[in-house]
């Protein structure tokens, strides 16, 4: 998920359970005009890290523990990456998100996006 800075979302882009979400990133970011994008570990590559320096943005990613040369980050400006994990449990209030009861992701993403259309509205 991709949400602007007060956390309301943006962009939702659903992946299996056992799919790492790096590979969506590139996608979620397309298009999106930013100065900085901040995300956790997991999304620590130099391919994502190129991407966000050719969309004139500041990469806020700290690094995986296993990179050999850690790359530097604005430590105070993380710490707004919280916004989307308030984003993300705002949208795990509406019980059917939560518990998922669709088995097609079609509906599941449907619901979403309701959701997410809700939490604008507040």
């Amino acid at each position: 998920m991709a949400t602007d800075g007060r956390g309301r979302p943006l962009r939702i882009i659903l992946t299996p359970g056992q799919r790492g979400d790096v590979t969506q990133a590139p996608a979620l970011l397309e298009g999106l005009k930013a100065r900085r994008v901040l995300a956790d570990k997991a999304y620590d590559s130099n391919q994502l890290r190129r991407i966000i320096a050719e969309a004139g943005a500041e990469a806020v990613i700290p690094c995986n523990p296993t990179r050999k040369h850690p790359i530097a980050y604005d430590f105070d400006a993380y710490k707004v990456r919280n916004c989307i994990e308030r984003c993300f449990n705002k949208l795990k209030h509406f019980r059917h998100i939560a518990t998922r009861y669709d088995r097609r992701v079609s509906n599941f993403l449907s619901f979403i996006h309701l959701a997410a259309a809700m939490l604008w509205m507040r």
